[in-house]
């Protein structure tokens, strides 16, 4: 299958540090240029990563007839203008979450993707990384009776003002950033979308972006519950429990690429004797960055469905949406 011909919009962290090096070990990935708007910059962060353009401007990479497909890792009120641009340049997109700072505008993508012809899709690595096709597997079997509940924690520890997580006039916040994951997560082991939310959030009294966040998914025949915060101990759980068992996902969201990660089907013991009866599984070290993007460009050239369809990140985003309603107006919000 010919290498499809990738082009980076911005030289953020996220890309320099994680997506790029894990995109240029795959067969179908070639990235080939980057951009900044510091000419100097691309030109660092090129030599560095071995790619062999650098571009001093977006749109200057958006003009290289060259360029196949487009990963934009920008500030997120960023997201969807340039991914407009790109589909209008005839580029696919791959584009960090969120998709958009609210769903009416990330809704402007589908009519964007239509028009222009091309694929666009939500960068959502947990969605196809091996362990989480297990855990949704396991679920459908049923052998542990029926889904009921699922818990998350997601955290870490940021106080930098200027760092893009903490800036809310570029659409900063813990919702945004992490909260995001236990949402897509929770929709897709469910495969239901939630009816209402009910958010309660602390604000960064200085930086005013969601610090922590304490949130209630209803889903039909269920709940999710998450929490969320940009200012405590680094820390990641899933917890899923049917009837009949509970599975723990271990590293649930920043699935390491060293090592395997590790499921937990705990059946039930005796709380009061301290007995236990569980099992693990080991899933096969792979990099969840670089398996995205090995996908995309094989949807891309038509070897495969795309694996995760625009319409899904726009579910996401409704979701998301009540979760910021909840927590201003106190109250269950519809989702939708």
């Amino acid at each position: 299958m010919k290498p499809v011909k990738w082009g980076v919009l911005s030289t953020a962290a996220i890309g320099v540090n994680f997506v790029i090096p894990a995109m240029r070990k795959q067969p179908t990935c070639d990235v080939v240029a980057i951009a900044s708007r510091d000419r100097e910059k691309s030109e660092e962060i090129a030599g560095a990563l071995g790619i062999a353009k650098a571009y001093g401007s977006y749109e200057a990479l958006l003009a290289d007839p060259e360029i196949e497909a487009i990963y934009n890792p920008l500030p997120n009120h960023l997201h969807v203008p340039w991914s407009i641009k790109a589909a209008e340049a005839g580029k696919h997109v791959l584009c960090e979450k969120p998709i958009g700072l609210d769903a009416t505008e990330a809704e402007t993508l589908l009519e964007a993707r239509d028009r222009c012809g091309v694929l666009i899709q939500e960068a959502i690595m947990v969605r196809t990384h091996p362990q989480w096709l297990r855990v949704r597997e396991i679920v459908r079997q049923g052998g542990f009776g029926g889904l009921q509940s699922i818990r998350s924690v997601l955290s870490y520890h940021i106080l930098d003002p200027k760092n893009v997580r903490n800036r809310a006039d570029i659409g900063g916040g813990g919702i945004y950033d992490i909260g995001f994951y236990p949402v897509t997560t929770s929709r897709f082991v469910f495969e239901k979308e939630p009816e209402r939310v009910v958010a309660l959030v602390e604000w960064d009294p200085v930086m005013k972006i969601d610090r922590l966040t304490s949130a209630i998914l209803d889903f039909p025949g269920g709940q999710a519950s998450f929490i969320c915060g940009t200012q405590m101990v680094t820390y990641q759980r899933c917890e899923i429990f049917c009837s009949a068992a509970r599975i723990e996902v271990t590293d649930p969201f920043g699935a390491p690429n060293n090592r395997p990660c590790r499921i937990v089907i705990d059946r039930g013991g005796d709380l009061f004797a301290g007995t236990t009866n569980y099992t693990e599984e080991a899933i096969d070290t792979i990099d969840q960055y670089g398996l995205q993007g090995e996908l995309f460009s094989q949807a891309i050239r038509g070897a495969i469905p795309q694996p995760i369809p625009l319409e899904d990140a726009v579910a996401n985003m409704r979701v998301i949406d009540a979760l910021y309603r909840s927590a201003r107006s106190g109250r269950w919000e519809p989702v939708g």
